[in-house]
């Protein structure tokens, strides 16, 4: 073994000398022993679960109560559409400009400002006059709702290998459970206590949640470095970089798209589907169907055990087969209940299987997770945002059926456009990475 007590004076200065070595382990160790302080293993995945729940909850607040809004605000229930894709253009936007920070800043200020400023944001909106500060409020609150995205690239540094896929499953568990608790319990306040109230609640739990995670986040040792005011701009920079880099995450980038994208048309014109003439719910009524999103939080923990056990491809594979037998379901949701049903727990289990198994990929495709996470997150949200952005007027032109079509327009394009093999790149880097951590 290479210890400080072989190093000669004249091997100091040679590139490969034991020094050079012993200074490259010692950085080594200290990552190691950044990634196992903190709190259990046990306790650390519920309390990043939990906070990735409340905080995912913020970007869709706005879906089930369009019709609040729009009666509210005295516009037309399609005129509030938009709400529910400047959420999701909001959430890339932050996502570009703060989560590659991940890979350098203290992760604990990070969380806690962005916290902060989501609350801020959030209360902001719920005493928002009309729909263009509404609008405003809900995009500024959305691109500091990137909490969770700086604490899933922390998940997979601490996991054993062996147990990646299960450790991030959890959080993508929690991240859903967000979801569907926007929408049900979204629906069900704001039916009782009105749309204003329901983002001032989520102000608060936002605060609270938020601060009390970043308080519990493992200390991390990492390189001081001087404040630059163009660090955002430069992780923006990394991200193409790394794109072009691998085209395993590249793949991974155009899955996700195409599935979030199918999910977000239909779910963001759900609500209006039920609750127009065609079934004539009630706001809270129609929020309830968000319950099948349990689907999604049930799924993730086997999703991320069957992504361990037979690798992402089979399981990227088997997520879209469920999204792709969804949708004509859904065409016949638009006049039987039970079809919406079935359609919903196979697009949600679909969306959860791809989720976990396409995140995996990305998180090890490049020697820089949070930037690659970046990159993925973005790509799913903005095929997220323009196929929401489509629902609504698809809906107002060509009803369900359009919506429908947008899904499968989206998902045929995300499974073509990455239908090439991903490439040596993101093997090397892995394999790379393998060797320094061992």
């Amino acid at each position: 073994m290479t210890g400080t007590n072989t190093v000669t004076p004249t091997a100091t200065s040679h590139p490969t000398s034991p020094s050079t070595t012993t200074s490259t382990e010692t950085r080594t160790h200290a990552r190691t022993r950044a990634r196992r302080d903190g709190p259990p293993t046990g306790v650390f995945l519920a309390v990043v679960a939990l906070c990735t729940a409340v905080t995912a909850a913020n970007i869709y607040l706005a879906a089930p109560l369009l019709n609040l809004i729009a009666h509210d605000l005295g516009v037309a229930p399609s005129a509030a559409g938009w709400i529910a894709s400047v959420a999701q253009l909001g959430y890339a936007a932050g996502l570009l400009l703060f989560a590659p920070l991940g890979d350098t800043a203290d992760r604990r200020r990070l969380v806690g400002a962005l916290s902060a400023a989501a609350a801020a944001a959030l209360v902001v909106a719920g005493l928002a006059p009309g729909l263009p500060a509404l609008g405003a409020a809900v995009f500024a609150a959305s691109a500091a709702t990137v909490v969770p995205q700086l604490l899933v690239p922390l998940v997979a540094e601490r996991a054993p290998a062996a147990r990646r896929g299960r450790h991030l499953g959890v959080v993508v568990a929690g991240l859903f459970a967000g979801v569907v608790a926007a929408r049900v319990l979204g629906g069900l306040a704001g039916q009782a206590y009105g749309w204003r109230a329901v983002f001032l609640g989520a102000a608060g739990l936002t605060a609270l949640i938020g601060l009390a995670t970043a308080v519990l986040l493992p200390a991390e040792t990492r390189p001081r470095t001087k404040t630059d005011p163009l660090t955002a701009l430069k992780g923006i920079a990394r991200v193409p970089r790394v794109l072009a880099a691998s085209a395993e995450l590249r793949s991974a980038c155009l899955r996700q798209a195409g599935m979030y994208g199918a999910w977000s048309a239909l779910w963001t014109a759900l609500a209006l589907l039920l609750t127009g003439p065609g079934y004539g719910m009630s706001t809270g009524t129609a929020g309830l169907f968000g319950l099948f999103g349990l689907t999604a939080s049930a799924v993730g923990p086997l999703a991320g055990g069957l992504v361990d056990r037979f690798g992402v491809a089979r399981v990227v594979g088997f997520a879209y087969v469920l999204a792709a037998v969804s949708v004509p379901l859904f065409w016949l949701g638009g006049s039987w209940i039970w079809a919406l049903c079935a359609a919903a727990v196979l697009l949600h289990a679909g969306l959860m299987a791809g989720q976990v198994a396409n995140q995996t990929r990305a998180l090890t495709a490049t020697a820089s997770p949070a930037t690659a996470n970046t990159a993925y997150i973005v790509a799913a949200f903005i095929g997220g945002a323009a196929a929401s952005a489509l629902a609504a007027p698809a809906f107002g032109h060509w009803g369900w059926g359009g919506v429908c079509a947008v899904a499968a327009c989206w998902l045929a394009l995300g499974w073509l456009g990455a239908a090439g093999r991903p490439g040596r790149t993101a093997r090397t880097a892995r394999a790379a990475r393998g060797a320094r951590t061992r």
